[in-house]
């Protein structure tokens, strides 16, 4: 399957999951009198914040929230798939307020990481291993996005939330085992090639031996804006100015990239403008912006971040694991961040737990990236960080399916509201 049919088989399946909610809500409506209705509107939209304090239900989050930090990260992912469900089963949160608590954790990961990798030379140029022109054009879509997946999250029901959990994660994990099986098979093949040359070399005596093969691994208290009123005038002039911004941002980007892709077409000159080895042309940029507002969108409803779309993308594209990694993390920094902001706005988490979360999952970031180079360097196969996105985006499917399923049930068998919620009126 081509990305070109796999986007439009997500795109196709959560429309008609949206779609599902209207018949459901009419059912519902049909069978429940008004009143029980605004009870019901009015228990979908309470929080439930646990207060900070230690027991075993923290240490259980913390160890969880670390190793989910630290393999999220090098997978470009984030783990807000495993956060959520801990967030939500273990320390108490409900599943909104977990969601945006999560976005606080794969802000901190994702920063570490970025510092991290700041550092790290790409594994076979004499450059950084970020690209920041696929940065720079996918970050002002990815963030528009991740604006109105917030809003979105709003409003949506739970048990439609979980089902877009489900089509995405089980869709993506899929696509990357199957693209990281391949490169294992090329990179075995790579070395089956490289122990030939050498057993050549060896067996012709006079000769000076050099290595010239590139290496595949790399070498080594904020009052004033809480106060902003939702839904007054302020809110939705902040709401609506990132537009203009974001098409600007990306314009520039775009127009950048396509001339510089066609000037060196008409000179001859094979070398790429960035890691992606496809051609620049208007379609293709057209195709980069509408996945990185589908990937914010999903980011900021499921508070899982843009990388589990993202992160498959850059693969596809022919970017290189190591360099998509760092390059999806680096925009995932910058997205989160935006997110934690409009939680922040929406009043939906508690600040002693953001802070305490965000510590643990900058910690695990360092961790993880320094742990999981030493482990390329030591194997000499880059496609582990496609596995380790794999697995990372298939345990968020599980962990969030059953315990979406679980709670969809609870939630029929106590007659609440299953349909859409008005997002003035949601706060």
């Amino acid at each position: 399957m081509s990305t070109t049919l796999f986007l439009l088989y997500l795109l196709s399946a959560f429309c008609v999951a949206i779609l599902s909610v209207r018949f459901i809500s009419h059912y519902y409506s049909n069978n429940h009198s008004h009143t029980s209705l605004h009870r019901l509107y009015a228990s979908r939209t309470d929080h439930v914040w646990p207060e900070l304090k230690l027991n075993w239900r923290l240490a259980i989050a913390t160890v969880i929230g670390f190793l989910g930090s630290a393999f999220g990260t090098v997978g470009g992912v984030g783990g807000g798939g495993i956060f959520v469900p801990v967030l939500t089963l273990v320390v108490g949160f409900d599943t909104k307020s977990a969601a945006a608590l999560s976005k606080c954790m794969i802000m901190g990961a994702s920063a570490s990481s970025v510092c991290y990798n700041v550092r790290v030379a790409h594994p076979m140029k004499a450059v950084a291993i970020l690209d920041y022109h696929l940065a720079l054009l996918f970050q002002p879509m990815l963030m528009l996005g991740v604006s109105l997946g917030v809003s979105l999250s709003v409003v949506f029901p739970y048990w439609l939330i979980t089902l877009l959990v489900v089509i995405l994660f089980i869709s993506t994990s899929s696509r990357s085992f199957c693209k990281g099986a391949e490169m294992w098979r090329q990179e075995t093949l790579h070395k089956q090639e490289f122990a030939e040359q050498q057993a050549t070399l060896n067996n012709s005596p006079g000769e000076l031996q050099i290595d010239t093969t590139q290496p595949l691994i790399p070498k080594e208290n904020m009052p004033t804006m809480n106060d902003v009123e939702i839904c007054s005038a302020w809110y939705w002039v902040l709401f609506c100015l990132q537009f203009p911004v974001a098409i600007m941002v990306y314009g520039y980007e775009a127009v950048k990239l396509y001339r510089e892709h066609k000037k060196r077409k008409s000179t001859g000159n094979p070398e790429m403008i960035c890691e992606a080895t496809i051609e620049w042309s208007a379609l293709s940029l057209a195709f980069c912006a509408f996945c990185g507002i589908l990937g914010g969108t999903v980011g900021g409803l499921l508070g899982s971040g843009g990388g589990f779309i993202l992160g498959p993308l850059l693969l596809e594209i022919g970017v290189i694991p190591q360099v998509a990694s760092a390059t999806a993390t680096f925009v995932m920094m910058f997205s989160s961040s935006l997110s934690v902001v409009e939680f922040y706005l929406l009043k939906r988490f508690p600040i002693p737990y953001a802070l305490y979360l965000t510590a643990v999952s900058v910690l695990a970031g360092f961790c993880g990236q320094f742990f999981v180079r030493k482990l390329i360097t030591i194997i000499g196969r880059a496609s582990i960080i496609v596995f380790i996105l794999s697995g990372v985006i298939f345990a968020s499917a599980l962990t969030m399916g059953v315990v979406g399923i679980e709670q969809s049930i609870q939630m029929i068998h106590e007659h609440e509201f299953m349909g859409f919620l008005e997002f003035c009126e949601s706060q």
